[in-house]
C-alpha cells in the first residue's frame, strides 16, 4: 500500500493530488504543423522535457540535442528557458529536471476528483484479495497508471505511476478503447504496435474488435497472460456520476494463484463494488 499511502501524504503536504501524468510520445513529425495558430517553439520546449525519463535522467547539452533533433544552439536555449522557470538545473555539464516539473500534472489532477475518493476503495480491493489493484487512463495506444496498490510484485516490468503499457493487451487497456466508439478503437488498434508479448497474446485486428465488442456487453475485461507469462488480470470501466468513464480499475493475479473462474466469481464483484462505492461519491 506504499504506492497509494505516498500518494496521499504528498496530497497533504502540497494541497492537491501530485501524480505526473508523462507528457505523450509523439514525435514530433508525426503532429501536424500545418495549422497557422501551432506553436512550433511550444512543441520543441516539450519535446526536451520529454527527452528525460528512465535511462536518461540527466542529460548533456549534446544528448539533449541528439534526443530531441534539435542544434545544440535551439537545446541550450530551451534549457535555459526550462532553468529559469525553475524546472531544469544543471550540474556537472548534465541537465536534470527538479520536483517542479510536476506542477504540469496539477492542472490535470485537480480537474478531476476522483483520484482521492479511489485511493481508500482500492486498497480495500487489494487488502481483502491480497492481489494488486490498479487504476490506469487511455492516452493515444497506451494506458497510463494513475493509482495502484501493490500486492506482491508478479510482473517484471516496473508499474510506478505514470507507467504506461500497451492497450491492445491488456484488461485496462481494453476496457477503455471499449469505451471510445468501434471507429475510434479500431483507428487507435490499427496504429499499434501489435506485437506477440506471448503465445496467447491477440494481435489481428479483427480477433481485437470482436474482444472489444464482448467487453461492451459484459462490463469487463479479462486477460490470460497476453502482456506476460503467469499473469492474469481482469478490470472494470470507472463512471462518475452521469456515466462517463473516467478510467479503468484492475486486479491482477499469478496465473498459478487465480483461474479464471475465481477471478470472475471472486476478483470481479469486489472490483464492481470498488467501482460502485467510488461512483456514488462523484458528481
Amino acid at each position: 500500500m506504499f504506492v497509494i499511502r505516498t500518494f496521499i501524504r504528498i496530497t497533504n503536504i502540497l494541497g492537491k493530488n501530485c501524480f505526473l501524468v508523462k507528457i505523450g510520445r509523439t514525435p514530433m513529425e508525426t503532429i501536424s504543423t500545418e495549422h497557422r495558430d501551432f506553436v512550433g517553439s511550444l512543441a520543441k520546449g516539450m519535446a526536451v522535457v520529454r527527452a528525460f525519463g528512465k535511462g536518461a535522467e540527466s542529460l548533456t547539452l549534446s544528448e539533449m540535442a541528439a534526443r530531441t533533433g534539435l542544434d545544440r544552439a535551439g537545446a541550450r536555449r530551451f534549457l535555459l528557458t526550462l532553468e529559469a522557470l525553475g524546472y531544469v538545473r544543471k550540474r556537472d555539464n548534465r541537465y536534470f529536471l527538479t520536483p517542479q516539473i510536476l506542477e504540469l500534472g496539477f492542472s490535470y489532477l485537480s480537474s478531476t476528483d476522483w483520484w482521492d475518493v479511489a485511493a481508500p476503495h482500492m486498497e480495500h480491493v487489494a487488502r481483502s484479495l491480497n492481489q494488486s489493484c490498479s487504476a490506469a487512463v487511455l492516452h493515444g495506444d497506451e494506458i497510463v497508471y494513475a493509482a495502484r496498490v501493490p500486492a506482491n510484485r508478479i510482473m517484471s516490468v516496473a508499474l510506478n505511476l505514470g507507467a504506461r503499457l500497451p492497450a491492445y493487451c491488456t484488461s485496462m487497456g481494453r476496457v477503455l478503447l471499449a469505451n471510445l466508439s468501434p471507429q475510434e478503437a479500431y483507428a487507435v488498434l490499427e496504429t499499434s504496435n501489435r506485437q506477440a508479448h506471448t503465445a496467447a497474446t491477440l494481435t489481428e485486428l479483427d480477433e481485437l474488435m470482436s474482444e472489444l465488442e464482448s467487453v461492451r456487453r459484459q462490463g469487463f475485461c479479462f486477460v490470460d497472460q497476453e502482456l506476460e507469462e503467469g499473469l492474469r488480470s481482469i478490470a472494470v470501466p470507472l463512471t462518475n456520476g452521469h456515466g462517463r468513464v473516467l478510467a479503468a480499475l484492475n486486479v491482477s493475479a499469478h496465473a498459478g494463484a487465480a483461474s479464471e473462474s475465481k477471478m470472475t466469481a471472486e476478483y470481479l464483484p469486489a472490483l464492481l463494488d470498488a467501482a460502485a462505492q467510488i461512483r456514488r461519491r462523484l458528481p
